[in-house]
């Protein structure tokens, strides 16, 4: 039976011009490089200067998928953003990015989902392209959140970079079975009764600041291993595939300890585990669609290949989706 599907035609990234080691980290908190790769696996991170806000990361990642797609930005007719570090309260990030590709028509917003934001985006996105009320979509994750961290407590400012990843999806007609290309399924999950585990402590409605991100690193690692690995075994029913019929698995890309543990659980070989923490560190919503790119340019990823996404995010949310590339 003939189905619209997400496909995806294009992806790109970017990341910030200035690089810190942990070995720059430790010129300044009480840590070490030994220290930080034994507990995550980061070796260095991006972090963005003053003039690279959330939209400008976003745009040139965006414009680096439009380009691999050889796609003109005028014929996107949906831009959805995930982030949790906006450039302003409002207007959204999306129709900053938006504007600055030229893009005078279609919809534009955020959605907020913290980490698990691109994989919320991704599934919102393909609702839009199979029922008919968008053709093209670009997604983007972007993220400024060393604009986030309390840059004295060293267990969570060792964790995360800043960076931007993008793709551009297009609905085509496909079979109705999991050889189509595109979004075959997604699994979105979330639970608010954990919000103290990984937050951050403000907000223009609660504090009127911005705040400063705190996490129970124990409680999330927990959780991330023992209970989300329920969408990616949803999302293998629900396409009639197995873990043996992935290509590539492209986590959230938040410490290497949490990404092996939760393969190896899932039954999914190291080797096929798409790794890019040790040089982005924990990107939030953008470390999927950067980690995404880097195995499209190198040419892990090909046409035809069975990639899964997955994340978990503060509050606790979480998702998967399966695509076929």
């Amino acid at each position: 039976m003939t189905r619209l599907r997400s496909v995806v035609r294009g992806c790109g990234s970017y990341l910030p011009r200035t690089i810190v080691t942990n070995d720059d980290l430790a010129a300044w908190v009480e840590t070490s490089d030994d220290w930080i790769i034994q507990r995550t696996g980061i070796r260095q991170r991006h972090i963005a200067e003053p003039d690279e806000t959330t939209s400008v990361l976003g745009i040139k990642a965006a414009q680096n998928a439009l380009s691999n797609a050889g796609i003109d930005p005028s014929t996107i007719d949906l831009v959805i953003c995930a982030t949790s570090t906006p450039d302003h309260t409002f207007p959204s990030t999306a129709t900053q990015i938006q504007a600055g590709l030229g893009i005078h028509a279609g919809a534009a917003f955020d959605l907020q989902a913290v980490c698990a934001g691109f994989v919320y985006a991704v599934a919102t996105a393909d609702k839009f392209l199979t029922t008919g009320a968008a053709t093209r979509a670009l997604v983007v994750g972007a993220e400024t959140f060393s604009r986030l961290l309390d840059w004295e407590d060293r267990t969570t400012c060792v964790l995360f970079g800043d960076g931007a990843g993008a793709l551009v999806l297009e609905a085509q007609p496909g079979g109705g079975d999991s050889g189509d290309r595109g979004v075959l399924t997604s699994q979105l999950r979330s639970d608010g009764r954990h919000r103290e585990k990984l937050y951050v402590d403000g907000g223009p409605g609660s504090t009127g600041t911005t705040g400063k991100l705190r996490m129970v690193g124990k409680e999330v690692f927990r959780f991330a291993v023992g209970s989300v690995t329920d969408v990616i075994a949803q999302a293998f029913e629900a396409s009639g595939t197995t873990a043996d019929d992935l290509d590539w698995f492209v986590p959230h890309q938040a410490n290497r300890r949490i990404i092996e543990a939760s393969a190896d659980k899932l039954g999914i070989a190291r080797e096929k585990v798409v790794l890019t923490v040790d040089r982005h560190g924990n990107t939030s919503a953008a470390s999927i669609p950067l980690a995404l790119d880097a195995a499209c340019r190198d040419g892990r990823i090909k046409r035809g290949d069975l990639v899964m996404i997955e994340a978990i995010g503060g509050g606790f949310t979480w998702g998967s989706a399966l695509i076929r590339w």
